[in-house]
């Protein structure tokens, strides 16, 4: 082992810990480029500690309820381990700091075992959706909640908020115009600073040659089919195809993928759809052929995606979303307004705060009916009320730009004070 007067000469080191689903990983993944471009040695740990759970079968995402469950109680352990290893080695510098999931909070623990800062980043939590949970606790004391089969999982949630007021700092993937009163009134509620550091994707692409090594990395756990994005380039008309994407956790029934198909062939409207190999609850996906021919001149559909490549470009005009906060941000900040139809956890709220609060979203039933879905598409597309989200999306993406703007964005100067005040203790 290299002397301590030696390693303390050495750059920092940072252990990034993103919860093991893609909509966790990516943004992680932008933090760990953004740091290792300010000298930090970076190690992300994804597949080196286990999550406590057996092996599946198929191209799937796990139960995500179990997967909280079962990393909170199986691998402060390993990590432990995993930290002692890395910091006896002679060919790394030794940890200095930690930025760990939001969900993956028994980080803490190690964190303060080896008296390093550790900040707690909420990977795929909107601020509206993280204050929900903030609050959770009143809905137990009123008897709202929870429901009989998920008084464990509540406790989780109380437990890992309750986690998070003992980290260094708390990070989240918004900017300052969007949610300036939701973060000024968290510090009100015991919690360490938190700070705005989004959207990170533009973060990253102001900072970070996208053709460069650091550039090219990604941990997508499918393959991205990027032949969308020529087919996109193909079109002439700007603001004319419908982007379709449900994220990489939300399934649905077969009846109501139909009703979507049909919806959509009966819009008119080009579209490009994102269908994802298990998008069908416990079932074999089938397209009919009768949509496929119906939508041959005018239609995509595609396994994956580069949905950041996908809805900056200009000839995307509406996106029908699950309202996850990363595809929420991503669509915030490419000027795109929404059809929202929410699946589950803080996606309601995601939703809520889309339609209401900052007029860039339109919800559709849960109970998805066709005529709905061509109703809701037109209106987006081609009516008043399209229109008008339209203008207000293009005003969000014009301050989101400005929050990451390099030395004067609000975004870029929060990073810089995480960086430097915390996880440096300047």
């Amino acid at each position: 082992m290299a002397s301590p007067a030696l390693r303390s000469t050495q750059k920092p080191h940072v252990v990034c810990v993103p919860h093991p689903a893609q909509g966790h990983i990516n943004p992680m993944l932008k933090v760990a480029k953004l740091l290792h471009a300010r000298g930090f040695h970076v190690t992300i740990v994804n597949t080196s500690i286990p999550d406590g759970l057996p092996e599946t079968d198929g191209d799937k995402t796990q139960d995500i309820p179990a997967l909280c469950v079962s990393t909170e109680k199986n691998c402060l352990a390993p990590f432990k381990e995993l930290l002692r290893r890395i910091n006896n080695r002679d060919d790394v510098p030794p940890v200095s700091c930690i930025v760990s999931d939001g969900v993956m909070s028994f980080t803490l623990d190690a964190a303060e075992e080896l008296g390093v800062p550790e900040v707690i980043f909420w990977t795929n939590k909107s601020a509206c959706g993280f204050m929900t949970f903030l609050h959770f606790y009143l809905f137990i004391e009123k008897g709202l909640s929870p429901f009989k089969d998920e008084s464990y999982m509540s406790k989780e949630h109380l437990d890992i908020v309750e986690q998070s007021k003992r980290a260094s700092a708390i990070i989240l993937n918004t900017f300052d115009d969007l949610d300036h009163d939701l973060i000024q009134s968290m510090q009100s509620l015991f919690l360490p600073p938190v700070y705005s550091i989004g959207p990170l994707h533009l973060l990253v692409n102001n900072e970070i040659d996208e053709v460069s090594e650091i550039g090219r990395m990604g941990l997508n756990l499918w393959k991205e089919e990027t032949e969308c994005l020529d087919w996109l380039d193909s079109k002439t008309t700007p603001n004319s195809v419908v982007f379709v994407n449900f994220g990489c956790i939300t399934v649905m029934s077969a009846k109501q993928l139909v009703e979507f198909a049909w919806g959509l062939a009966a819009s008119g409207k080009e579209f490009l759809w994102v269908i994802r190999p298990d998008l069908v609850a416990g079932e074999t996906i089938v397209i009919l052929s009768e949509f496929l021919t119906e939508t041959a001149d005018r239609g995509m559909l595609v396994s994956w995606c580069p949905q950041e490549k996908v809805l900056s470009h200009p000839m995307v005009g509406g996106f029908l979303t699950h309202c996850g906060w990363n595809s929420t941000l991503e669509s915030i900040a490419g000027g795109v307004p929404m059809i929202c139809w929410p699946f589950f956890a803080e996606q309601q709220t995601n939703c809520k705060f889309c339609c209401d609060e900052w007029g860039v979203g339109i919800e559709i039933g849960g109970d998805v009916k066709r005529e709905e879905v061509e109703t809701v598409v037109r209106e987006l597309m081609d009516g008043e009320k399209g229109k008008k989200m339209r203008e207000k999306a293009v005003e969000w993406r014009r301050l989101a730009n400005e929050a990451t703007e390099h030395k004067h964005g609000s975004s870029f100067l929060n990073f810089e004070t995480v960086v430097s005040k915390v996880l440096l203790r300047e």
